[in-house]
C-alpha cells in the first residue's frame, strides 16, 4: 500500500497555541509554509475552509506555484458555488498543475457558519446537496457531450466544460461522521477523512463506510487526521504535550471565535474518547480535543519520531492510505514531521 502524506497550510501562522498577528494573507508565510512541506516530503496539504477564510482557489494556486510537486487538497463547501462552475475551476487548475489537485467536500456541520454566507438548509438536506453536487460535477468533468440534469438542488440544460482533467477524473476526499455522510461518501467519494480516534474506532468506521460502498459496487481508501507531538525522548515528548494543554486551555475561546463550534457527530466521537481517558493505544493524547470542545481533529500522537512513526503504521494496518498530519508550531512542525514521514515509508517498505 502506498501511503499519502497531507499536510496543513494557512495564508498567516496561527494554531490553538499561537495567535495570529499581522494581514490575515501573507503571501511570503504561504509559500514558505508550503515549501517546508515538499521539503519534508508531504504528498498534499489540505487548504480548509470556513465563512470567515481567505478563497481557497487563490490559495490552491500560489501554494502549487510555489513548489514543484506538492498537492493540493482544497476544501469545498457545496452550496454557494454552482457544481458546474466548480468542476472548471476545479479542472482549470489542474490544467496548470497536473495531478496536484483534489477535491474535499466539507458538507458543514455547523447551522451558525453555514448562516453567515447565506445557507439556511438544514444539515440532512445539506447531504443530499452535497450527493447531488458531485454527481453533476464528475459529469462535468468527464462526459465530453452536454447534458441535462434536473435534481432537488440543481438544474442545468446543455451543460458541456471545454476544460476537463485528462483522465476526466478529479480525486475526490469526503469528510464527516454522521449517516448520512457515509451514505454520500460511499456512492461519490474516493477517499473517506476520518479524525484521529483510537484504533478501535478507526476500524469500525472503516468497516461501516466500506460497507455502504460495497452496496455501490464501490472500495474506497481512508484518510485519518492525526497531530502528532514529537520531541527527542519520550518524556520530553509528553511534556511538551502537557504544555500544549496548558496554553489551548488558556487560549480555548480565542481559538474557536469565528470558527464552527457547533457539536457533529465527528465531535462527539472524540469527546466520548476523551471522556473514556486522557490516552488511549498507548499514545493517542485526547485531552486536547476536550480543552476545544473537539472543534476540528485534535487527537495528538505523543512521542519520539520512532514511536509516533510506529503509531502512525498502526492506523495504516487498521486501513488508513493517507495520514494527514499538522502540528501546534505549523512551521516548525512541518518541518520536524520529515523525518516520521521518512521513518514511516522506510518502515512500511521492511514491513511488505
Amino acid at each position: 500500500m502506498t501511503i499519502e502524506f497531507i499536510g496543513h497550510v494557512f495564508p498567516h501562522e496561527f494554531s490553538e497555541t499561537i495567535a495570529a498577528s499581522g494581514p490575515v494573507v501573507q503571501p511570503d508565510y504561504l509559500r514558505a509554509l508550503a515549501r517546508a512541506h515538499e521539503a519534508a516530503g508531504f504528498d498534499k496539504v489540505l487548504i480548509p475552509h470556513s465563512s470567515a477564510m481567505a478563497d481557497g482557489f487563490i490559495l490552491a494556486d500560489q501554494t502549487l506555484a510555489a513548489t514543484e510537486r506538492l498537492g493540493v487538497l482544497l476544501a469545498h463547501r457545496p452550496g454557494f458555488v454552482a457544481p458546474t462552475i466548480a468542476a472548471r475551476k476545479y479542472a482549470t487548475i489542474d490544467a496548470f498543475y497536473p495531478g496536484r489537485i483534489a477535491l474535499h467536500t466539507i458538507t458543514g456541520g455547523d447551522d451558525a457558519d453555514q448562516a453567515r454566507d447565506g445557507d439556511w438548509l438544514d444539515k440532512a438536506a445539506r447531504y443530499r446537496r452535497s450527493g447531488e453536487f458531485l454527481e453533476v460535477v464528475k459529469r462535468e468533468w468527464s462526459e465530453t457531450e452536454r447534458f441535462d440534469h434536473e435534481g432537488e438542488f440543481y438544474r442545468v440544460k446543455d451543460a458541456w466544460s471545454s476544460v476537463r482533467p485528462l483522465d476526466g477524473h478529479i480525486p475526490i476526499y469526503f469528510g464527516g461522521a454522521s449517516a448520512d455522510a457515509v451514505r454520500v461518501a460511499a456512492e461519490h467519494a474516493d477517499v473517506y477523512a476520518l479524525w484521529g480516534e483510537p484504533l478501535a474506532g478507526v476500524r469500525e468506521r472503516i468497516a461501516q463506510v466500506q460497507s455502504a460502498a460495497a452496496e455501490h459496487g464501490r472500495s474506497l481508501r481512508f484518510s485519518v487526521s492525526l497531530r502528532p507531538i514529537v520531541a527527542e525522548t519520550e518524556a520530553a515528548a509528553w511534556e511538551r504535550a502537557e504544555e500544549i494543554l496548558r496554553v489551548t486551555e488558556e487560549r480555548a475561546g480565542a481559538f474557536t471565535k469565528g470558527f464552527p463550534t457547533q457539536r457533529n457527530e465527528g465531535s462527539e466521537r472524540l469527546l466520548k474518547f476523551a471522556a473514556d481517558g486522557p490516552v488511549h493505544d498507548e499514545r493517542l493524547f485526547t485531552k486536547l480535543a476536550k480543552a476545544t470542545g473537539a472543534a476540528g481533529n485534535s487527537t495528538a500522537l505523543v512521542g519520539t519520531p520512532e514511536q509516533v512513526a510506529d503509531a502512525l503504521l498502526t492506523y495504516v494496518d487498521a486501513g488508513a492510505s493517507t495520514l494527514l498530519i499538522r502540528g501546534y508550531e505549523p512551521y516548525n512542525d512541518a518541518v520536524a514531521y520529515g523525518e516520521v514521514i521518512s521513518l514511516v515509508r522506510e518502515r512500511s517498505l521492511v514491513a511488505a
